[in-house]
This record gives C-alpha cells, sequence and structure tokens, in this order.
C-alpha cells in the first residue's frame, strides 16, 4: 500500500471522527501518552489530574477518555449525568493491578486513625477505601496538607511515595508497587543520558526508577546553578520546557510525551530518556478503535453507585488540592 493511500485513509478516519464527535456532542480526552495521532485530534490532552478537571469543566453529555480504564473510571464517578466511553476496555494499568481494595482494608485494620493517599492510577474500588487521591502533580501538596501526628499509607507506587518521603520530611508507609515503564529508567540509564547529553535539561517523572538519582543531581551545586535536573509531572515538564532557556531536554517518563513536548517547543529538542519507554496499555487505542467507539458508543464504563459514592470524595479532594 502506498504512503498516499495511508495518508487519505488516515484523513477518512478522522474526518469520520470529527462527523461522529459532533454528531453525538463528544469530547475526545486524551493522556499525555496517546499515539501522536490521538493527541492531534483530542479536545484536550493532558495528565491524569488535568483530564479529571477538564472532564468535570466540559459541556458534553459524552466523555471518550482516551487513556487506560482507572481513568475513565475517575471520569465516570466525577461525571455521574455523562457517558463516559473507552475505546478499548482491555486497556489496563500495569500499576494499578499491584493493589486492590483488601489491602487497603487490612492496612485500616491496624492503623484506625490513618489516612489513605491513593495515587490516581487506581481503580475505582481502590479509590473507594482512600481518604485523598493524587497525581504526580499534586501529590506534594496533598501529604503537606495532612494533619501531621496521623499515620499515612501511600499508594500503589514505591518511587512516588519514596520522593514524598524526602520532599516533605514525613513518615509514611508506602505500598511496594510500581508501574513496568518508570521502573525501567533506571539509575544507570540516568548517569548514562547525562554523560552522553552535558548540555541538556533533564525532566524527570517523580514516577521513575531514577528518580532518587535525579534528586541527588538536583540537589548538588552545579546542577542547581544551571538549572539541569528537574523533577516534574508530565504537565510540569509541559510548563518548564516553556519557560527553561535550555535547548535540549532529555525526558525520563513514557515516550508518547515527545509528541506535546515537540508540538509546543518546535524551536527545542527533546529526547528520551530510554527510548523503548513506551506503555503498550496506552497504545491499544488508535483512531479506528476511537471511531469505533464513537459510532457505536462503546465502551461504557460505569461504577456502581455505593463505590462512586466513596471514590467521588476522594477524588473530589484531590480536584481540590494543588
Amino acid at each position: 500500500m502506498g504512503t498516499s493511500t495511508i495518508e487519505k485513509g488516515t484523513r477518512d478516519l478522522v474526518a469520520e471522527i470529527n462527523a461522529l464527535r459532533t454528531e453525538h456532542g463528544a469530547a475526545i480526552l486524551a493522556h499525555n501518552y496517546q499515539r501522536p495521532e490521538i493527541q492531534d485530534l483530542a479536545d484536550v490532552v493532558a495528565d491524569s489530574l488535568q483530564m479529571a478537571r477538564r472532564a468535570t469543566e466540559l459541556d458534553a453529555p459524552v466523555l471518550v477518555i482516551c487513556g487506560v480504564h482507572f481513568m475513565a473510571e475517575t471520569a465516570a464517578i466525577a461525571n455521574p449525568d455523562k457517558q463516559v466511553l473507552i475505546p478499548d476496555l482491555t486497556a489496563g494499568c500495569s500499576l494499578a493491578a499491584t493493589i486492590q481494595a483488601a489491602d487497603v482494608r487490612a492496612w485500616r485494620a491496624t492503623h484506625s486513625n490513618g489516612v489513605v493517599v491513593a495515587y490516581v492510577n487506581t481503580a475505582a474500588g481502590v479509590k473507594a477505601e482512600a481518604d485523598y487521591c493524587c497525581t504526580s502533580g499534586n501529590a506534594v501538596a496533598v501529604i503537606r496538607a495532612l494533619p501531621p501526628d496521623v499515620p499515612v499509607l501511600f499508594l500503589p507506587d514505591m518511587y512516588l511515595g519514596n520522593y514524598l518521603r524526602r520532599v516533605t520530611g514525613r513518615t509514611i508507609d508506602v505500598w511496594m508497587g510500581e508501574c513496568h515503564v518508570h521502573a525501567g529508567l533506571t539509575r544507570e540509564m540516568l548517569a548514562e543520558r547525562r554523560a552522553a547529553y552535558p548540555d541538556a535539561e533533564f525532566l524527570v517523572h517523580p514516577e521513575c526508577g531514577c528518580v532518587t538519582s535525579a534528586m541527588y543531581y538536583a540537589e548538588t551545586e552545579g546542577d542547581v546553578a544551571a538549572g539541569r535536573t528537574q523533577i516534574v509531572s508530565t504537565e510540569q515538564m509541559m510548563r518548564r520546557a516553556r519557560v527553561s532557556p535550555a535547548r535540549r531536554f532529555v525526558v525520563a517518563t513514557e515516550t508518547g510525551v515527545l509528541h506535546r513536548l515537540r508540538r509546543e517547543n518546535p524551536g527545542k529538542e527533546f529526547l528520551a530518556a530510554r527510548e523503548t519507554a513506551e506503555c503498550r496499555y496506552m497504545k491499544q487505542i488508535t483512531l479506528e478503535k476511537l471511531r469505533d467507539s464513537l459510532r457505536d458508543l462503546k465502551y461504557e464504563v460505569t461504577v456502581a453507585a455505593d463505590v462512586a459514592a466513596r471514590a467521588r470524595r476522594a477524588i473530589e479532594r484531590m480536584l481540590a488540592i494543588g
């Protein structure tokens, strides 16, 4: 099949998606890790926190979540009067799969006055057991907002949890879960990239396996003076790239974020810390699946009313902080 035929097929798909979006009054929300062609036609491209906020603000009866399943659940919980769709029902999350609601209840059984903070990368049933949700963008603010004298469990990402311990100085029980993509971004990889690109600024997601090393680099005099290492959420990466005087960046997170960084900063260079840092679940959503989702209004994501009511409290607290 020739290139022109492929391009025409893509144009036809995009036209069909746009027509269906108009027909149903739908809004398409895409995570920063989605395929470039999905990001390019989405109404909103953002991290988990901004996706959750924008979902509640949009005047659209149908929300199509181009992300993974927990994101669609979060949108459904926060928007009970809207129809929430995900183009691929099997788009899961390796991190979310590391913890169940029963695990949270077991911790509470021995910490009756404890506070549970659940990273947004969790299933609705886990959020329902939590006191607060957070994302990497507001996790520090959430921890700092808690009463100082109560036990805290942070779940499920151990790298982000250990980062929060160090930044806030607070004693925190941390669940030993990890994202398989971010865990592969190691200390050794970071050191190699620093040697290879001495002029680059490093944007490091706090969920990465290399975050402790990144904190060390950020705290040394040379890196602080040059502003060379920034530990930031994906949305904070966007803001930092816009204002930084650097012309080259090495980005330590899932590679999907590079598309938006390059699109919004055409005069700057963005390199992946690891080219293979790709989430297969995020990449499951294609233009064809998005078209089918809008055409057939599938797959609808709903959350049981009692679970949603309890989870909504934690999500609303997340949206109110940071």
